[in-house]
């Protein structure tokens, strides 16, 4: 018997797919909606924090990149999977470094919200 060249991947594949990306998406959605929040409290903190806002601000795009360029590379490595295995080694590692990442994220965004915080003088 020949070995098939065309790998199809089952409904459950395809099913469990959909429903990673859609996790992922919720899980970015969030992480979006936290960087906003934080980039608004830190506008609305003091007028005199204009500078670090946009810092906010530039780092939850980076953020936003960052993560957006991960889902891809993970989209591209499950399109080159060989099994379920595989793809559930893949989706298990994809989520757990990206829940890290959007915990270090957060925790920057929130050290910068805070320095914008303090006044002037007492910032370090």
């Amino acid at each position: 018997m020949a070995a098939s060249t065309n790998f199809e991947f089952p409904a459950e594949m395809h099913a469990f797919a959909e429903r990673s990306v859609e996790e992922t998406r919720k899980a970015f959605d969030n992480f979006v909606s936290a960087a906003r929040q934080a980039v608004s409290a830190a506008e609305t903190q003091a007028t005199s924090a204009r500078s670090g806002a946009k810092d906010v601000g530039e780092a939850a795009m980076r953020f936003a990149e960052r993560n957006i360029l991960a889902s891809f590379e993970f989209a591209q490595k499950l399109v080159q999977a060989r099994d379920v295995e595989e793809v559930m080694r893949l989706q298990s590692d994809f989520v757990k470094t990206q829940m890290q990442a959007f915990a270090d994220q957060a925790k920057e965004l929130s050290q910068t919200a805070q320095k914008m915080a303090m006044p002037a003088g007492s910032r370090h």
